[in-house]
């Protein structure tokens, strides 16, 4: 876990909503499940988002991003584009991959102009990035633990598609804060999972999300990109 308050700033900075990243713009599929109703109020954003932690692709994003992480802290730098490789072909839609690979070319991005030593790793991931490799990156080199990394990708997921919810749905603000601490013990599940888990684990049951991202590009009117 974090030692110093060096290292607290460092993720606050990483999972901050002001990261330029353009993550505010997406919601993975999250708009057409709206507009279809499947997702109609609190409880069942709560249902979508908690079902995803536990089966759907964000588990195996974090997965990859912790195998990322740990490549660059034993200097197997030729897994990093392994796992990129591998978290590209996962994409289940056209909408999705560009999702990953614009925010990852954002963040690489900025992590050249802050720490221009990093290019070296950045280049052995290959191109283009995706967005859980380039976090992966930041956190191994600014030496935030495995645990916090997993637990702030995910915290960081699962806040933007509340706030898409929120906006979407609608829902209050009170109401999504509320549904988020809902979310906590899920998200700590996941992360154990994440930690604990082995290659057999490389699996997901997202058919779900892959039916309304490929239906989303089809929308009548759209607020995001996916």
């Amino acid at each position: 876990m974090l030692t110093n308050s060096q290292d607290l700033l460092r993720l606050l900075q990483l999972v901050n909503p002001a990261l330029p990243v353009g993550a505010y713009s997406y919601s993975e599929g999250l708009e057409t499940l709206v507009q279809a109703e499947v997702v109609m109020n609190g409880q069942s954003l709560e249902q979508w988002l908690s079902q995803e932690l536990r089966y759907g692709v964000i588990r195996l994003e974090a997965i990859a991003l912790l195998r990322a992480y740990q490549a660059v802290q034993i200097q197997h730098l030729t897994d990093l584009n392994v796992w990129n490789q591998w978290l590209s072909a996962l994409r289940e839609t056209e909408e999705l991959r560009e999702q990953s690979w614009q925010m990852g070319r954002s963040l690489t991005r900025l992590l050249l102009q802050l720490q221009p030593e990093i290019q070296p790793l950045i280049e052995a991931c290959g191109e283009p990035c995706n967005f859980a490799i380039a976090f992966a990156l930041a956190a191994s080199y600014w030496q935030i633990d495995p645990k916090t990394t997993v637990l702030g990708y995910l915290h960081s997921w699962v806040s933007n598609l509340v706030n898409a919810g929120v906006r979407l749905i609608p829902l209050g603000q009170t109401q999504g804060q509320q549904l988020l601490l809902n979310l906590y013990s899920q998200l700590a599940q996941t992360a154990e999972s994440v930690l604990l888990g082995a290659e057999e684990d490389l699996w997901t049951c997202g058919w779900g999300l892959t039916i309304a991202s490929m239906t989303h590009e089809t929308l009548y009117s759209r607020l995001f990109r996916s």
